[in-house]
């Protein structure tokens, strides 16, 4: 852990408001070097994934050509939210390491805790309705996946 990005992170977050943007700040580490950087975007491109940290994976990745972040690790201003967390688990970096909590965020308005308590409902009991249509042709992506020789595993 070097605390020197971390610090990295949250001037990024405090720099951000300053100018407009959401409190929250990233960096992709790699080697020891910053690699890619990321601010909340949400309110500035109208993209409410445009977080600090998929803004962060998303340049990091486009850097080392990977969609993996195997050998990096992460710094966050705060403790990811679920969102940025499942593109955490699905870039792979070694380590992720945050400054504030999600209690220090939910305090300053930005509380996700409804998030998590849905992801533990069953879907019906979701506010969000996800409603399963079934379709004879549902498989076939996963058809052609599968059949597939060449393609990349992730």
């Amino acid at each position: 852990m070097n605390r020197s990005f971390l610090q990295q992170a949250i001037a990024l977050a405090v720099e951000n408001v300053r100018r407009g943007g959401g409190p929250f700040g990233a960096l992709v580490v790699r080697d020891g070097v910053a690699i890619a950087t990321g601010i909340n975007q949400v309110t500035r491109s109208n993209d409410p994934t445009a977080h600090a940290e998929v803004v962060a994976i998303r340049e990091a990745c486009r850097v080392l050509g990977s969609f993996q972040l195997a050998g990096c690790d992460v710094y966050c201003s705060c403790e990811p939210c679920p969102m940025c967390l499942g593109a955490l688990y699905w870039a792979r970096p070694d380590r992720v390491f945050f400054a504030a909590t999600q209690d220090q965020a939910a305090a300053a308005g930005f509380d996700d805790s409804f998030i998590y308590r849905e992801l533990r409902a069953a879907a019906p009991d979701r506010t969000l309705p996800l409603i399963h249509v079934a379709d004879e042709q549902a498989a076939l992506p996963f058809d052609e996946w599968t059949g597939k020789i060449d393609r990349a595993e992730y």
